[in-house]
């Protein structure tokens, strides 16, 4: 069993100080889940470790903007990090990628091929030193597990839905969300000692999310990851390291456990908090009183015993007041008009693209009121259906109606601003008849505060584009959501204050999302797209594995 440890960490961001006296330990076997608000420094323990962020650590009288500490890993061990997306020739296929992982194996078996090619012709003494050679090798690649270089490559190529086509396309020409899980495939064949995952569920759809977990579970060395993904977590970890106030906390169990443990804590350290204030209150009013009979009795004994009181008083450990509620966005869902009885229609809907079918004749109605999740493989039809309810794309036949009087806000996956120059007090006032103040306290709603509404837009990160948008679409009188993964970019504190608006909205929503833990939050019924059709299932997702569970059960 081996160790890693952040021992006395501290790291600086330029002048800005990330961390603060971070200690932490993990030991193989262990599989952690890293948590905390975004901006928290997560990303940069996983760069540490992989040696792509450096200590920046100043021999001699240490200053600001210097790094201290050491991390602690042992020398030999292998370090494989998702985030990294190497660069290959531009002829490497994806199979080239994936298979970029078996090099070492394979460097050994093209020695035995030509071992093997050389002995049909050697004799004697040659052939003699040729098969002892051969056998040497053999060997070798047997121990590096040469000869399941099939098994284990198809058993990636099944769980990631990496067909024969997708393994011939060049690697440089796919979209950033496919060259991630196809380097997420390469790490999985590298099987290094330490495995680290920066959100590694982001692009995967519910059906390879469910087989990473089962792998992830069977893995023997240290797994970190940082995922917003609660339900991943609960399903894979079993520690968890908080990063709170520029330090780590070490939680035994799943994020679930986390949580309760979590929240015993802050009930145990807020009675703390109150039974010092108590005690400090009483030790206050006891130091007034001893100098009160001082003064009266010209009697330095009672001073001097005030001093000491007073001393005590000056060096107590203060017990910190934990803070239950945390800065978050708030969301106002509320709305003072509601739709036609029938908020969403879809009749006999067919769509193609090119040859490949798409919809055939599926049909899904939502009455007001109600709200769906909808799921399916990656590449099955959820957006497509949703751009064109929103009529961004026609349907080949059938009919798409969005009910009467319905107002509706549109969140898409990929968020993009019509002039991302803009400021973002700008772009949010863009075709808004509202002034600058009124626009800068809305924005505050969605923790955009100070000088931060006068960065330019194309400077802001994935979870600050979701933050802008929401503001933008929820400025205005809305009673008809349509989401397209809504949690994708946002941090778990957020991802649980849009929960909680969403629990209390009132009008109908449709909305994709592979957060397993997400929808079963928001209560909704599930809409499945199968078979070219849209299927609908009156429960949470939990619901629809169980009704999958005896379909499944029944064909057996």
């Amino acid at each position: 069993m081996f160790e890693l440890s952040f021992n006395h960490i501290m790291k600086y961001m330029g002048t800005h100080l990330l961390f603060k006296e971070m200690n932490f330990q993990v030991f193989s076997g262990e599989r952690v889940g890293i948590v905390g608000p975004n901006g928290c420094g997560k990303s940069t323990i996983l760069k540490l470790i992989a040696g792509i962020e450096p200590l920046n650590i100043y021999i001699g009288s240490w200053s600001v903007g210097y790094d201290f500490g050491w991390i602690y890993k042992p020398k030999d061990v292998t370090v494989a990090y998702l985030d990294q997306m190497p660069k290959y020739p531009e002829n490497f296929a994806v199979k080239d990628v994936l298979m970029d992982a078996f090099k070492d194996i394979l460097s050994v078996e093209l020695q035995m091929r030509a071992l093997e090619h050389d002995m049909a012709t050697l004799d004697g003494v040659e052939l003699e030193r040729a098969i002892n050679r051969y056998a040497h090798v053999t060997a070798r690649f047997e121990a590096m597990s040469g000869y399941d270089i099939e098994e284990k490559f198809s058993k990636i190529c099944t769980g990631l839905h990496f067909d024969m086509c997708f393994l011939d396309r060049p690697f440089n020409l796919l979209s950033g969300g496919e060259q991630t899980n196809v380097i997420l495939g390469k790490i999985l064949l590298d099987k290094p000692d330490i495995l680290l995952l920066d959100e590694p569920t982001n692009h995967l759809d519910t059906s390879a999310i469910e087989w990473l977990e089962s792998y992830l579970n069977a893995f023997g060395g240290i797994l970190i990851i940082v995922s917003h993904d609660r339900y991943f977590l609960d399903k894979v970890v079993n520690k968890i390291i908080e990063i709170e106030d520029m330090q780590a906390q070490a939680f035994k169990g799943n994020y679930t456990s986390y949580m309760a443990q979590k929240e015993e804590q802050m009930r145990i350290q807020y009675a703390d908090y109150l039974e010092q204030r108590k005690q400090i209150k009483q030790m206050e009013t006891k130091v007034k009183q001893l100098r009160d009979w001082a003064h009266q009795a010209d009697n330095n004994k009672f001073f001097r015993r005030a001093a000491s009181m007073q001393i005590k008083l000056e060096k107590m450990a203060q017990v910190k007041r934990p803070v239950f509620n945390k800065p978050n966005m708030k969301l106002d869902l509320s709305s003072s008009t509601r739709s036609g009885e029938e908020a969403l229609i879809c009749r006999n809907i067919t769509k193609h693209f090119d040859e490949r079918a798409i919809f055939h004749d599926a049909n899904l109605t939502l009455k007001y009121g109600e709200r769906a999740a909808l799921i399916g493989p990656n590449g099955s039809g959820k957006s497509t259906l949703l751009k064109m309810l929103l009529g961004e794309l026609p349907a080949d036949s059938g009919e798409l109606k969005i009910g009467s009087n319905a107002k509706v806000a549109y969140l898409p996956q990929q968020i993009a601003f019509p002039n991302e120059d803009l400021s973002l007090v700008e772009s949010f006032r863009e075709g808004l008849d509202i002034s600058e103040g009124k626009a800068r306290e809305h924005l505050a709603k969605f923790m955009f505060y100070g000088k931060r509404v006068f960065t330019d837009v194309k400077a802001l990160s994935g979870g600050e584009r979701t933050r802008l948008k929401l503001a933008r679409l929820l400025y205005e009188d809305v009673n008809l959501l349509i989401l397209d993964e809504p949690t994708n970019h946002l941090d778990i504190d957020s991802i649980e204050t849009l929960e909680e608006a969403l629990e209390d909205f009132e009008g109908t929503m449709l909305f994709i999302s592979h957060d397993r833990y997400f929808i079963n939050k928001v209560k909704p019924l599930v809409v499945a797209v199968e078979g070219h059709k849209l299927i609908k299932y009156l429960g949470d997702y939990d619901y629809y594995k169980s009704e999958q569970a005896k379909i499944s059960d029944k064909n057996n």
